[in-house]
Parts: structure tokens; C-alpha cells; sequence
């Protein structure tokens, strides 16, 4: 086969949208959406995923705070400052989409416009679901399947199972971890030597 028509069948390949790809055992590449990837990235006023990946804002926690984290993980994750601190020591540990993930799911519960939920939910499963994203969380294939049933007509509550099983992940691996780690460790020194001056 000469170049010319090497390239030329690549590009007709490139072109043409199989219901499945190569790499991927799911049918995340099935889905009638991937059609039309111009209509699923488009930019618009009212979904910016990007917003979620920095920090949230937050006032700066108090000592009787950085204290509670200690004693729960609810604790921690219900403050902004608490997933803030939590959010950099999962980057250290290179597992920071597991927390972005979370942030983007609680975003959506948010939503009530039906189309806004539908671009929102398909975001999130081409950012941390698709096994073709580098951000890809670490789920059961349970969990997988039953996302990508829902995926069909997606919700508010479409991601409920994998939100769980991600914020169970973080309590169970993470978060011991968070609690020896240099990063807690000196922000209670901080915090404590804080209070004790006031």
C-alpha cells in the first residue's frame, strides 16, 4: 500500500465513529451523544466544570476546626476549608480527582435545568468515569455498568453509587493518611500555637 493511500484510509477511519473504540470494554463509546462532540463540548455560560477545580472559597479554619477533622471524616468534608486542605494532600498523593469527582457530583445534585443536568452529567462522565481519561476515579465495574445504564437519561442522582463508593475510598485509604501527614500536621501546630496566643 503506497502512503497516499495509507493516509487517506487513516483519515476515513479517523472520520467514521464505530459504536465501540479499541481500548474500551464498556459501551461509553456506544452512546448517541459521542455523535456529536461539537454539541457536547461547546462552552456555555451556565456549565463550567473548570470553576470546580479551584479551590473553593473559604474562610480560614479556626482551631476548634482543624481539630474536628480529626475526629471524623464528615467532619472534614463538610467544611470548604476542610476539603480545601484535604483536596491539596490527595494532589500529593496524585489522587486529587478523587475529590473533584466528589465536588463535581455535589454540583450536580445542585441543578434542576433538565438540558444544564444533562451536559453537566456527561462532563462529568467523560472527565472521571470514561476509562479514556487521565482523571479516571477507580470504580467497581458494578458501579460502572450501572452509570452507563444511567447514562442513557442522566439525573441528578446518576453518579450516587460511584459518589459513594469514591467518598468511601477517601475515608478508608486517604484519610488516615491525611491525618499523619506533614500537610495536617502542621496546620494543628499552626492553629493550636494561633489559639494559644489569643
Amino acid at each position: 500500500m503506497s502512503q497516499n493511500e495509507n493516509s487517506t484510509t487513516m483519515q476515513s477511519a479517523g472520520n467514521h465513529r464505530s459504536n465501540t473504540c479499541c481500548f474500551c470494554w464498556c459501551c461509553c463509546c456506544s452512546y448517541p451523544w459521542r455523535e456529536d462532540d461539537d454539541r457536547f463540548r461547546r462552552t456555555s455560560g451556565d456549565i463550567k466544570l473548570e470553576t470546580l477545580q479551584k479551590c473553593e472559597a473559604s474562610a480560614k479554619p479556626t482551631a476548634e476546626e482543624v481539630h474536628s477533622w480529626a475526629q471524623s471524616f464528615d467532619k472534614l468534608m463538610k467544611t470548604p476549608a476542610g476539603r480545601n486542605v484535604f483536596r491539596e494532600f490527595l494532589r500529593t498523593e496524585y489522587s486529587e480527582e478523587n475529590m473533584l469527582f466528589w465536588l463535581s457530583c455535589e454540583d450536580l445534585k445542585n441543578e434542576a435545568n433538565k438540558s444544564v443536568i444533562e451536559d453537566k452529567a456527561r462532563m462529568i462522565y467523560e472527565d472521571y468515569i470514561s476509562i479514556l481519561s487521565p482523571k479516571e476515579v477507580s470504580l467497581d465495574s458494578r458501579v460502572r455498568e450501572v452509570i452507563n445504564k444511567k447514562m442513557a437519561e442522566p439525573t441528578t442522582h446518576t453518579f450516587e453509587d460511584a459518589q459513594l463508593q469514591i467518598y468511601t475510598l477517601m475515608h478508608r485509604d486517604s484519610y488516615p493518611r491525611f491525618l499523619n501527614s506533614s500537610v495536617y500536621k502542621s496546620l494543628l501546630q499552626r492553629s493550636s500555637s494561633t489559639s494559644s496566643e489569643s
